[in-house]
């Protein structure tokens, strides 16, 4: 129920956006039309949202002939979690990273790259596919559909605002707001659709870990996938949508600048310390266990589901 509550606030917050772009550019009849826009985006973003995303990345659909490893893969963990059978596709990109879309479990998606089925082995891509059929298991998916999809189209409108404006936009302040009007509006709506896709998205990728690690049946396989991920999606950054970054396993940008500053994924040292808790501020440096830690040879899975206990 709560994830519903949330994709209701999330669709009205981004129609008030939209109303008031329309606001700022031609007034009350500007907001009318914004209303009536956003009401049809609302609509397709509902239903159409996945098929949109996974048409940006240019994802194909695969069987259990064209990709055996990964289909069976899937096909236990959704057995495991309860779920429908998801449709698999695969991303024709060298970057590795996944993400899962849909509206609900009877109607969802799970999207690699080509780099991820290379980079990892069985038990890693196991832990990858646990952590986004966690999403789909937790109702997060229509949520992170629907934020990437309106909140792209704001993004989009903020941005033909702002050449609108600098090319004679504004002419009738009266009406339309004015010249600084429309440029703030331009510049605030893509950064607080960004701001709400962080709200919805940073604690759900903490359950989604937690919630794959035990579909795996360890979080080892996801907690070393992490790890390659950091540094290969960096290494090899994926041509992404600011718009939809927050529906991937791992942040597809490259680090730096307003990627940090709008990074809808905690940090990958902290989502990895709570996988195999390890201490990732000891004086050996990040990333590395300290030596209390190293004293105590339990595996990574049974301190996982004892602070899960």
């Amino acid at each position: 129920m709560g994830n519903q509550i949330k994709t209701g606030l999330l669709l009205g917050l981004l129609t008030v956006f939209v109303v008031m772009m329309g606001g700022v550019l031609g007034g009350r009849n500007g907001a009318v039309m914004g209303l009536v826009l956003a009401f049809g985006m609302n609509f397709f973003g509902y239903w159409f949202s996945d098929k949109v995303v996974l048409s940006m990345y240019g994802a194909k659909e695969v069987t259990e002939r064209d990709e055996p490893r990964l289909y069976a893969i899937v096909g236990e963990l959704a057995a495991t979690a309860g779920l429908p059978m998801p449709k698999v596709y695969v991303i024709p990109r060298n970057s590795p990273n996944a993400f899962a879309t849909g509206r609900n479990p009877e109607h969802a998606a799970v999207a690699v790259t080509a780099g991820l089925l290379e980079l990892m082995n069985a038990e890693e891509l196991k832990g990858v596919l646990a952590h986004e059929l966690s999403h789909v298991h937790n109702r997060d998916i229509l949520i992170g559909t629907i934020a990437a999809t309106l909140a792209g189209a704001v993004t989009f409108a903020a941005q033909m605002a702002r050449w609108g404006a600098i090319f004679g936009g504004g002419r009738n302040d009266d009406e339309r707001g004015g010249f600084l009007g429309v440029i703030l509006m331009s510049i605030l709506a893509p950064i607080a659709a960004l701001l709400i896709q962080m709200a919805v998205s940073r604690s759900r990728e903490y359950l989604a870990d937690e919630t794959g690690a035990r579909f795996a049946g360890s979080p080892d396989g996801l907690a070393s996938a992490l790890a390659k991920l950091g540094g290969a999606s960096q290494r090899v950054p994926l041509d992404a949508s600011p718009a939809t970054a927050h529906m991937f396993i791992v942040n597809p940008l490259s680090a730096g600048g307003m990627a940090n500053l709008f990074s809808t994924h905690p940090p990958l040292e902290d989502r990895i310390a709570r996988l195999t808790g390890r201490s990732f501020s000891s004086p050996q440096g990040p990333g590395r266990p300290d030596r209390e830690a190293e004293a105590k040879p339990r595996s990574s899975a049974e301190g996982f589901w004892d602070r899960m206990s």
